[in-house]
């Protein structure tokens, strides 16, 4: 590891401990506080019986632990405030209170059987926890059951079916979010609540993160600049990972997973314990996979991957306050295809020389080879975060600062372990928070957050970016309040990003007859691709919402929200051949920054039957950045397309349906329904001649999305298997007409329906302890030959005139799943 990592490092982590009371022996935060408990018993509602095993958990102080046999808890330490309290309980209705302690606190739960889920609490997009049902910001959560009971091969394509979130993909594990319609640096990433920073220009850079750690995903629909700054000005997803098991509990868990379409091998193993409020967790996963095939093309060359991944992290809590560090390492082998094909046959062939005069056909026992080819990505990411919540009198200091490291290697030369792009990218994110005492029923929170950032490409032998530093600094002040049944939130923000990306000089190796950077002296005489560029972006960001209640079924919600994003680098500085997309891209030194402003309207209905969410958005953006083709050419018996891109006025509107029914007497019996909708119209440079009808739309804008699903859930099927469900599903992707067609940039997609099934239990033993889950998954059944018009491979086509049909290469065909966990309790 270099210097400068191990005193970013260094930095992150004596901080985490100076700010830590318990381990510095900081007396102020101590002598500000009381040590008070929270204590109860959870009940069945009905019967009045207790409950064992029922969650109670506080996710401001992020401490929770379980009713005993005689349905009690105790939560000790909890410091003096005002908090959201969640009880939760198998097949019961989530029992969310708002209590203040200032005092050891008694408060009972009584739970209320129900076949629906609603009233989850959620964190992302405000300042302190609240409920769905109270935020009026667009907000969805995605419970740990869906993305066990959904069949996918990385995290962002486990919640792509959600209404109003699709992915672009790239293979099937390079998979980036759209937020009704947006995409790529528009959508901000969180781990665990701290931004994921990579190489996120890339369009197939996926998220650096392995799904087995993630137990919740919350996704904000709709400008989050104002928390969060740029890049979040079209949403945010934040990953989130398990809370920590409750005070005296070690468990576990071992899981395992094969998929047959690309012989996906997946394994992880987790430990994590609490004792005496010192928390601990451990992972390690394992994935590995082959050619993914579909009926069109056989298996398609070049998409297997493998990938390792550890995480580790520990944590203390007391009464004032807590602090957690984690770290964890993602080390990613992912191969590049490129489409190639035999003019004949149409079967793919490999690049064997340099020069790629003459290309062979690909056999049969490579593409069912597990071994990662000479083209490929190396991409790994390191990464230290400390996120803390001191109590201070009556308010409270949230403080999160992370460090991550990114480095992306894409091999690109077939007879020499040199990479073409070698990029290597330094992140330090601060976020400060203060919580202000709550007030005449405001509750405000003012911040502070931003990053420092080095990316340097000096090391490849192809440079598509400069390499650059930015600094980003933004503050904020955040309000909410209640008047009866109306919740009112909003706040503003300012925004500053300094931005420098450096001269870059090139000069042919004489040893290996590629381009390297030169510096000082060498540069004399030498090429000159990128110029010395510096320019400050800045920008202002808000948002005001309501959120009614007219009664306890029924709540409506109204937000405006303007975002604000600065452009990318490759946006502003990019000239070069990239090896992972088959293209030359330019960048623009004169962007603005992007700004837009949100309108959206909800309303949900909740009865023990049925739910009912509708929603409709309308976004306009001024200096949207968009990518355009503007020739194509025959670069080293590759089709290289040249791409430029270009900013206009843009105008995104639709909306998302879901209705979900649990038709009575048959409570067990679930069928859920969502309709998810989005236009992108091309406005155009105000002033400016009208567009033509070829450029009248957005690219990569995904069509009308139905999902249907019946799903049986049957607590109990026999003495050994309990929370059994089945299930069958139906999507249905209408036909994408309204597609980016100047220069052949896009080209209209075909509809297309997918069926898929599922089923799976827990097997337990004669004490009723869960001994394994097993699950068994089954998408496109049918295997339909389809292409998403979110797909990037669909554009991969070496013979674009050939009067064949089929261009380009498919989705994953039929792919069946089998998913084994066992969990541990010590």
């Amino acid at each position: 590891m270099k210097k400068n990592s191990i005193i970013s490092f260094t930095i992150v982590s004596f901080f985490s401990i100076f700010l830590n009371p318990a381990w510095s022996q900081t007396s102020f935060i101590k002598s500000t506080v009381t040590k008070v408990s929270l204590s109860g018993k959870i009940t069945d509602k009905n019967s009045a019986q207790p409950l064992q095993g029922a969650t109670i958990y506080i996710p401001d102080l992020k401490t929770g632990t379980t009713s005993d046999a005689n349905g009690n808890y105790t939560l000790h330490n909890i410091p003096i405030g005002t908090y959201l309290v969640q009880a939760g309980f198998i097949g019961y209705k989530n029992n969310i209170k708002t209590v203040s302690i200032n005092e050891n606190t008694t408060l009972d739960f009584a739970m209320e059987i129900s076949v629906t889920e609603e009233n989850e609490i959620v964190v992302t997009g405000t300042s302190r926890a609240t409920t769905i049902k109270r935020n009026p910001i667009p907000i969805v959560s995605i419970s740990k059951q869906y993305l066990q009971q959904n069949l996918s091969t990385n995290i962002i394509d486990a919640i792509a079916k959600v209404p109003g979130i699709s992915a672009v993909t790239t293979g099937p594990n390079v998979s980036k979010p759209f937020i009704r319609g947006l995409g790529f640096n528009r959508i901000l990433t969180l781990y665990d609540g701290v931004r994921q920073e990579g190489q996120q220009w890339g369009d197939e850079h996926g998220i650096e993160v392995d799904q087995n750690t993630v137990a919740k995903v919350e996704v904000v629909k709709g400008p989050a600049s104002l928390i969060y700054g740029s890049d979040a000005v079209a949403g945010v997803v934040n990953l989130l990972p398990p809370n920590p098991p409750p005070d005296g509990k070690t468990i576990g868990d071992i899981s395992s997973e094969f998929q047959t379409n690309n012989g996906l091998i997946a394994g992880s193993a987790m430990l994590a314990g609490n004792k005496n409020s010192f928390t601990w967790m451990g992972r390690a996963s394992y994935k590995t996979a082959t050619n993914y095939e579909n009926s069109v093309d056989g298996k398609v060359y070049n998409t297997g991957f493998r990938e390792l991944d550890l995480i580790g992290s520990a944590g203390v809590k007391g009464s004032w306050g807590y602090s957690h560090l984690g770290v964890s390492t993602f080390n990613d082998l992912q191969e590049i295809p490129d489409g190639s094909r035999d003019s004949a046959t149409r079967k793919f062939t490999k690049q064997i020389t340099e020069a790629d005069t003459v290309r062979r056909i690909v056999s049969d026992a490579e593409l069912r080879s597990y071994k990662i080819t000479a083209l490929h990505q190396h991409v790994q990411h390191y990464r230290i975060y400390s996120t803390n919540n001191f109590i201070l009198g009556k308010g409270s200091l949230g403080i999160n600062l992370a460090y991550q490291k990114s480095l992306r290697q894409e091999f690109s030369h077939p007879q020499i372990a040199i990479p073409g792009l070698d990029l290597a990218l330094n992140t330090f994110s601060y976020d400060a928070k203060y919580y202000f005492p709550e007030q005449n029923g405001w509750s405000i929170t003012g911040g502070i957050n931003g990053m420092y950032q080095n990316n340097d490409v000096t090391k490849g032998t192809e440079f598509i970016i400069p390499s650059y530093k930015q600094f980003d600094i933004g503050a904020f002040i955040f309000a909410k309040t209640s008047i009866d049944k109306l919740e009112v939130a909003g706040g503003l923000r300012y925004d500053v990003r300094r931005f420098n990306n450096g001269a870059l000089y090139t000069k042919t190796d004489p040893v290996t007859g590629f381009d390297k950077t030169v510096f000082g002296m060498d540069t004399v005489g030498a090429a000159n691709p990128f110029y010395a560029y510096k320019h400050p972006f800045s920008g202002a960001s808000g948002s005001l919402g309501l959120s009614y209640r007219f009664s306890n079924h029924f709540t409506g919600k109204a937000n405006v929200g303007r975002g604000y994003r600065a452009p990318n680098i490759s946006e502003i500085s990019a000239s070069g051949i990239h090896p992972g997309t088959n293209s030359f891209q330019k960048g623009n030194l004169n962007f603005k920054p992007e700004f837009n402003w949100q309108e959206d309207i909800g309303l949900s209905f909740n009865s023990q039957h049925v739910t009912i969410d509708a929603s409709i958005f309308d976004n306009s953006i001024q200096n949207y950045i968009y990518n355009q083709k503007v020739s194509s050419g025959i670069i080293q018996n590759i089709v290289v397309d040249t791409f430029q891109f270009e900013a206009a006025r843009a105008n995104l509107y639709g909306g998302e349906l879901s209705v979900d029914i649990h038709p009575h007497p048959l409570d067990w019996l679930h069928f859920e329904n969502s309709l998810s909708i989005v236009y992108g119209n091309n406005k155009g440079v105000s002033g400016q001649n009208k567009l033509s009808d070829s450029a009248k739309y957005l690219p990569f804008i995904p069509p009308l999305h139905t999902y249907s699903e019946l799903r049986a859930n049957i607590k109990k099927v026999s003495k050994s298997i309990i929370n059994a469900f089945v299930k069958i599903q139906l999507e249905y992707y209408a036909p994408q007409n309204r597609a980016y067609l100047e220069f052949n940039t896009e080209t209209p997609t075909p509809g297309y329906q997918l069926f898929n099934a599922g089923f799976g239990a827990d097997i337990t033993n004669h004490k009723e302890q869960t001994l394994f889950t097993v699950t068994a998954l089954g998408d496109n059944l049918f295997d339909v030959a389809y292409q998403s018009h979110l797909n990037r491979l669909k554009y991969f086509e070496p013979y674009p005139n050939d009067p064949r049909p089929h261009h380009g290469i498919y989705n994953m065909g039929r792919n069946f799943s089998l998913k084994v966990n066992v969990p541990l309790n010590f």
